[in-house]
């Protein structure tokens, strides 16, 4: 029995801690999803549940902390915190130092989705993540105009408001200001439009990448909604 413990306490920490990028010499985007699965399911599922985002979600958002280990994450739409607090966890699981920035409407901006004194509450006290209020494009380049460009391996988390012109605003504004960032999208699933979907960012994010050279591998989780996509350069 007691060898049995020891041999579950070590795959536990193989799967906990191991380093699960893959190949970073080569050209694609590869992580060691066995390891991936294995965190998202025992220490995020457990926090932040499943909604609003699945665990293929969840999946993309920590292979792409692994794969690219930003030295800044900046990210708008906090509501309760889920995004912010599923960043902070891969962070502190495979010890990667990365600076979390969650931005959010001021409590005077009404929005449907707005959460009110439930704002952050899932990374309130937490010191690793720095909780602002203002326009999400606004604050996010103001906090990256704080610090030297090339010290800067930043990763964006775009999760605002889901109209197409205020995706495209964004995708082009952080395209432009910061162009060694990777970029995550959240609610990009395409459907054609017998199924009444919003499906601004997604048009959003084609138009943008269609006005530009090609620079950025696109991953996506889009089997069915919400949908999800990394715009990756190595």
């Amino acid at each position: 029995m007691f060898s049995l413990l020891k041999g579950l306490i070590r795959r536990q920490r193989k799967y906990e801690f191991r380093d699960p990028s893959m190949n970073s010499n080569s050209t694609e985007f590869e992580v060691d999803n066995w390891i991936i699965s294995r965190f998202v399911i025992d220490k995020l599922v457990p926090v932040v549940d499943i909604e609003p985002f699945p665990v293929n979600e969840q999946v993309l958002m920590v292979a792409a902390v692994c794969r690219i280990k930003p030295t800044h994450i900046f990210e708008w739409g906090t509501h309760i915190g889920k995004s912010a607090r599923i960043f902070y966890e891969t962070c502190r699981a495979f010890v990667l130092a990365a600076e979390i920035h969650s931005i959010d409407l001021p409590d005077n901006m009404g929005h449907i989705e707005h959460p009110k004194e439930n704002r952050g509450r899932l990374v309130r006290g937490i010191k690793e993540v720095n909780l602002h209020l203002g326009d999400g494009l606004e604050n996010a380049l103001q906090l990256v105009s704080d610090y030297k460009k090339d010290d800067l391996r930043p990763l964006f988390f775009m999760d605002g408001d889901h109209s197409y012109k205020s995706v495209k605003r964004e995708l082009e504004g952080v395209i432009k200001s910061v162009p060694q960032a990777n970029i995550l999208l959240h609610d990009t699933f395409y459907q054609s439009e017998e199924s009444g979907y919003n499906v601004g960012p997604h048009k959003a994010v084609v138009d943008v990448l269609a006005g530009m050279p090609k620079r950025y591998k696109i991953i996506s989780q889009n089997i069915g909604l919400p949908g999800m996509t990394l715009l990756w350069q190595d």
